[in-house]
């Protein structure tokens, strides 16, 4: 009779601890494969993660909502699109928005998902309502997914916009006088007018609004508005 191996005398739990290390999403499939009582710990494992990013691996949408449902403590989500181009669309964002875990979410980033839309990431926003960060940067979002994030998250503290053209003075304005709790916002590449940022500024003094670069400053402010 064969004698049984180390590793399989490992309790369940002692086995998930193990596999919570392991970062390769290939690596935790392949060991889901091994067996039966392997599949329950990548499971578990699954379950104790606090953070999950698919930055440079190739995801789709069915194998990234299947693995962010059973990350059911999960905290921080990153699924920015990577050279090798995780390709997740606004089905992929209405499935993950159906996960245990997006309620309890604080951070989030979605840069360079050109393959989503209003659609999707209002579908994902709208549950996400404990965010803290987010980066939209890079994508086709518009003024009604800034809507969205100033009703559902009223926690938010950063935001990316990097890039977001189609992002008008109207949803920035709306996004700042929400989330009192809004203290960077990088809005690099936008295609909002210098005009905008001295308003937002008058709303929320301490706003600190990137790039650095940006001739803005209280006491720009204070200079730019007319005299009463």
């Amino acid at each position: 009779m064969e004698e049984e191996a180390e590793i399989d005398r490992l309790p369940i739990d002692l086995l998930a601890h193990i596999l919570v290390m392991i970062t390769s999403f290939t690596d935790l499939a392949q060991a889901s494969g091994v067996c039966r009582k392997w599949k329950h710990g990548v499971k578990q494992a699954l379950a104790r993660r606090h953070t999950l990013s698919f930055a440079g691996c190739k995801m789709d949408d069915e194998s990234t909502s299947r693995l962010v449902r059973h990350a059911y403590s999960l905290e921080e989500l990153d699924i920015s699109r990577s050279r090798w181009g995780c390709q997740i669309t606004d089905n992929g964002l209405y499935q993950i928005s159906l996960a245990k875990c997006v309620s309890n979410l604080t951070s989030v980033s979605l840069w360079g998902m050109t393959g989503i839309t209003d659609k999707g990431v209002v579908q994902l926003i709208t549950r996400a309502n404990s965010l803290k960060h987010l980066n939209i940067g890079g994508t086709f979002i518009t003024d009604e997914s800034l809507s969205a994030i100033a009703h559902s998250c009223p926690h938010l503290k950063s935001i990316v916009l990097w890039s977001c053209r189609h992002v008008t003075e109207s949803g920035l304005f709306v996004l700042v006088n929400k989330c009192r709790k809004l203290g960077s916002i990088n809005v690099w590449g936008t295609r909002v007018p210098l005009d905008c940022f001295i308003g937002l500024l008058t709303i929320r003094p301490a706003l600190q609004i990137k790039p650095q670069g940006l001739p803005l400053n209280v006491g720009a402010v204070a200079t730019m508005l007319p005299v009463v």
